[in-house]
C-alpha cells in the first residue's frame, strides 16, 4: 500500500485538528485508529497511507493536497535565514527546533519574520529615515508573503477577467482592438500611442479621458499596460475586497497590492485560464511557443504559469524568481518547495545567474539542495528598455522550475538525466545557511562555523576549512 512520505504532513494534521477544536482522542475515533497511533502520525513518527490521508482530509474538510503541499518548507527556510544572523550566534538553536516552530506554530513563526524584518529596518544603514516611514522593501516583503499565502491564485479576479474577456471576444475583433473598443464603449476611455517623457510608460489624463501609452514599448508590453489600466477600474471592487481581507500592514503595502492585483487581472484577461492551461498541456510548458499563441512576453507567460491553481484544473506547482545582474531578487514565489532567499543573496551556482552569460538562451539545470531534494530549473536573461538611441537598459534573469518529479511535463527536460548524479548541480539557499563547507564559491561562512586557518595549506576559498 502506498505511503505518504512527506515529513511535514503530521504537523499540518495537528494544526488543522487544533484549529477545529478536536481532541486527539475524538479525532482518532472518527478515523478508526487509536489515539496513540494518531499521536505518532502528528509527530511524523509514522507514515500515512494514502487511504488514511484521504480519510483525514475528509474529516478535516480539506483537499488531500492541502495536507501534503504547504508553505512550511519556505517558512522553515526563511526562519533558518533569520537564525543564521550573528545576532543568534550564541543561541544554540537547532534546525530541528526551527522546523518544529514552522510546522507547529506557523503564526508565531511568521510573526518572528515580521519582527526580524523590522529589526533590519531599524538597524540598517538608513535606519533613521526608515523608522519614520515604512520602507519600500518591507512593503514588497509583505506583498511577497501575501502572494505566497494565496498560492498566487485569486478566483474573484479570474472570474472578473473571464466575464470581460467574453464581452471583448463577442465583438468579433482581434483581442487588442477589442480591448480598446471595450474601454471606449464601457468607460469612455480612448487609447493612443504617444511620445511620453523618459521613464513614463503610460499616462492617464482624467480631463480628456485619454490613456496614452509610450510608443517605445514592445507591443506585448503596451497591450499589458492597457489591460492593467482596465483591471484597476473594472475589477476595483474585487481588488479592494481582497486587500481588505488580506491583513497587509498599513502604509505602502496596500497601494502596491492594488498594482500587483491589477497586473494579475491583466494576465488573466490576456491569457484566459482554460485556454492557457490547455496550451501548457499541449505544448508542454514551452514558454516561447505559448507566448506566440497569446502575443505575450517570456516573463508574462512565466508569471501566468504560476497562477494555475484552480481546484480540479491545476498546472504543475512551479516556483518563479526574478533577479537583476547584481543579484537583487525582485520577485520570488514558490509552490515547488524550493526555498528562495528572503534576506540574503542566493547561491551563485543556481542557473538564474549563469543565464546572464548567454542572454536570450534558456538555461536548464537539475538543482540538488543540501537536503537531497532536486528541482528542475530553467532560466533566461532578458533585456528591458533600450528602444531608442542611447537609452539605458535593464538586465534581468527569470527563473522558473518545479520538483524534479514534475519535470517530464516540461519540454525543457527532454534528454536530461533527472535522477542520476551526472547532471545534478549542488545548489544551496544562501551561504549563511548552506552546510556545504567545501564549496569553492562561498561568499560568507556558515553562521554556525568558525575559522581554523592553516598557514601551510590554503584552500581555494578561505571558508572551505572551518570547524
Amino acid at each position: 500500500m502506498m505511503d505518504v512520505t512527506d515529513t511535514q504532513v503530521g504537523g499540518r494534521i495537528k494544526r488543522l485538528r487544533r484549529q477545529r477544536k478536536l481532541s486527539q482522542a475524538d479525532f482518532a475515533r472518527s478515523l478508526g485508529i487509536s489515539a496513540s497511533y494518531l499521536n505518532l502520525i502528528e509527530h511524523n513518527r509514522r507514515k500515512v497511507t494514502v487511504p488514511l490521508l484521504f480519510s483525514i482530509a475528509g474529516q478535516l474538510r480539506v483537499e488531500p493536497g492541502e495536507l501534503v503541499d504547504s508553505d512550511d518548507t519556505r517558512l522553515t527556510g526563511d526562519l533558518m535565514e533569520v537564525f543564521g544572523d550573528d545576532l543568534f550566534a550564541d543561541s544554540d538553536i537547532t534546525n530541528l527546533e526551527i522546523r518544529d516552530l514552522a510546522q507547529s506554530i506557523p503564526a508565531a513563526a511568521r510573526a518572528m519574520l515580521r519582527l526580524y524584518d523590522r529589526y533590519r529596518v531599524l538597524t540598517g544603514p538608513h535606519a533613521r529615515v526608515e523608522a519614520q516611514n515604512e520602507p519600500f522593501h518591507a512593503a514588497t516583503d509583505a506583498i511577497s508573503d501575501f502572494i505566497q499565502e494565496n498560492a498566487n491564485h485569486f478566483p474573484t479576479l479570474e472570474a472578473a477577467a473571464e466575464r470581460i474577456r467574453a464581452d471583448i471576444d463577442r465583438s468579433g475583433d482581434r483581442f487588442e482592438a477589442g480591448l480598446r473598443t471595450y474601454l471606449s464603449n464601457v468607460f469612455g476611455l480612448e487609447v493612443r500611442l504617444a511620445s511620453l517623457p523618459r521613464g513614463i510608460a503610460r499616462h492617464y489624463d482624467a480631463s480628456s479621458r485619454e490613456l496614452a501609452i509610450s510608443d517605445l514599448l514592445p507591443s506585448e508590453t503596451a497591450q499589458f499596460f492597457i489591460a492593467h489600466h482596465l483591471g484597476a477600474i473594472a475589477a476595483e471592487t474585487e481588488i479592494l475586497d481582497i486587500i481588505a481581507s488580506s491583513g497587509l500592514p498599513e502604509g505602502d503595502a496596500p497601494v502596491l497590492a492594488r498594482n500587483v492585483l491589477a497586473a494579475y487581472f491583466a494576465g488573466a484577461l490576456i491569457m484566459p485560464y482554460e485556454p492557457f492551461l490547455q496550451a501548457c498541456h499541449d505544448h508542454r510548458y514551452d514558454i516561447e511557443r505559448i507566448g506566440r499563441r497569446f502575443s505575450t512576453s517570456f516573463e508574462q507567460v512565466c508569471h501566468r504559469m504560476t497562477t494555475l491553481q484552480r481546484k480540479g484544473a491545476q498546472g504543475i506547482p512551479l516556483h518563479l524568481v526574478r533577479t537583476d545582474i547584481a543579484g537583487n531578487i525582485s520577485k520570488r514565489f514558490s509552490l515547488s518547495g524550493i526555498h528562495i532567499p528572503r534576506h540574503w543573496g542566493a547561491c551563485p551556482r543556481w542557473n538564474i545567474y549563469s543565464a546572464f552569460l548567454a542572454p536570450e538562451r534558456i538555461n536548464v539545470q537539475v538543482s540538488q539542495m543540501p537536503d537531497g531534494q532536486r528541482y528542475f530549473c530553467i532560466a533566461r536573461a532578458i533585456t528591458k528598455g533600450g528602444h531608442r538611441y542611447n537609452a539605458p537598459r535593464s538586465y534581468m534573469s527569470i527563473g522558473l522550475g518545479c520538483s524534479v518529479h514534475h519535470a517530464q511535463a516540461m519540454v525543457y527536460a527532454d534528454g536530461m538525466d533527472l535522477f542520476g548524479d551526472g547532471q545534478a548541480v549542488p545548489v544551496g539557499v544562501s551561504c549563511r545557511i548552506c552546510p556545504r563547507i567545501e564549496c569553492g564559491q562561498r561568499a560568507h561562512p556558515p553562521a554556525d562555523h568558525r575559522f581554523t586557518l592553516d598557514d601551510t595549506s590554503r584552500p581555494g576559498s578561505i571558508y572551505a576549512r572551518m570547524q
